[in-house]
């Protein structure tokens, strides 16, 4: 059953407000810092670190720009080739629940082992996503 192609927006949607809400989250964190920090530490990133709480907000904004690559990837291209079906959505649903928990896990406190569950499950929906969208395609072949 095929569904409205545009619902395949919302989830993409989700996950780059997601991304701006991490962007702030960043800039305060680096805000909070910037008068005992050196300067010429950023232009290489060599030299005293920053805090771990800088760090920890640094690394989740960097996140939001791997694996959710493939998911964007996914979602367009179910978008383009009209096959934004059931399982689609529920599979791209599923990637921006478990990417909000590892988000809330990495931001709170950031343990590991369960931001690492999270994450695992998140490449599990976002492969089943593109297996779905593969099959889907093959089908019409």
């Amino acid at each position: 059953m095929s569904h409205n192609p545009t619902l395949i927006f919302l989830p993409m949607l989700a996950v780059v407000a997601l991304t701006f809400l991490a962007f702030v989250r960043m800039a305060v964190a680096r805000a909070g810092i910037a008068r005992t920090m050196d300067p010429g530490y950023y232009r290489a990133h060599i030299g005293t670190p920053e805090p771990e709480s800088a760090r920890t907000a640094v690394r989740h904004y960097d996140n939001l720009f791997e694996l959710p690559t493939l998911f964007y990837a996914a979602c367009l291209t179910a978008f383009v080739v009209a096959v934004v079906g059931r399982w689609t959505l529920i599979f791209a649903w599923g990637y921006v629940a478990a990417r909000v928990v590892q988000s809330l896990i990495h931001l709170t406190y950031n343990n590991p082992a369960h931001r690492g569950g999270a994450f695992v499950l998140g490449i599990l929906f976002t492969a089943a996503l593109w297996i779905n969208l593969a099959v889907s395609i093959f089908a019409r072949l």
